[in-house]
């Protein structure tokens, strides 16, 4: 089986994904973050690094879901898919640090890499309010984190909901109130019981 874990920044994506697929014997696949080599250029400067932070994102999540798609002899568990890159974009776009140009190329080469995914068996939505995830973010304290704002969480979390929404057509979403943490057996189950439900996704991502 192949599980999504979505959420917000500081949401607890990857001690989930973790813990899970340790509960599973699935393979967990980490979001790329401390190897990004645009991370602190992109914090620093948003606007001169906002696009080939998102074209980087975009590539190497691409990379990783060929890889769980591919690897069939193991489950996985995916801190973060592609299909949430898109939320990142659109507000770096609306927010004027994506011009015109560059986030049409960016779409563009979503909806030619899309053609060649498949969507997780369940995605799990970690739902947070963006007061938790930015304490949770002190919490942390990278340094690269610094400067986000209470007002891009909220955008972010708005993002997500509509997100979800979304991605309810075409698979199946479980979505957990984690503002407390839940045990993972217990997430565990859940997620089986969610794999059993029998639905027809028959529209595509827009």
């Amino acid at each position: 089986m192949f599980i999504g874990i979505a959420g917000i920044i500081g949401a607890g994506k990857s001690t989930l994904g973790k813990s899970l697929a340790d509960h599973l014997g699935y393979e967990a696949y980490n979001e790329p973050v401390e190897d990004n080599p645009y991370l602190d250029d992109f914090y620093a400067d948003m606007n001169r690094w906002g696009a080939m932070m998102q074209i980087h994102l975009l590539f190497r999540r691409f990379e990783q879901h060929q890889q769980i798609v591919w690897k069939k002899e193991k489950g996985a568990v995916q801190d973060r898919t592609i299909y949430e890159d898109t939320i990142f974009a659109r507000l770096l776009h609306e927010a004027g640090f994506i011009n015109q140009r560059d986030y049409e190329t960016y779409i563009g080469h979503f909806n030619v890499m899309k053609r060649f995914l498949v969507y997780p068996d369940v995605l799990i939505y970690l739902r947070v309010s963006p007061e938790v995830s930015m304490q949770r973010i002190l919490e942390r304290g990278r340094n690269a984190e610094r400067g986000i704002t209470i007002e891009y969480m909220k955008n972010l979390h708005q993002g997500y909901e509509s997100f979800i929404e979304e991605m309810s057509n075409y698979t199946r979403v479980l979505s957990l109130d984690w503002n407390q943490y839940h045990d993972t057996e217990e997430v565990g189950q859940l997620v089986k019981e969610k794999a059993k439900e029998n639905r027809k996704f028959l529209r595509d991502l827009n």
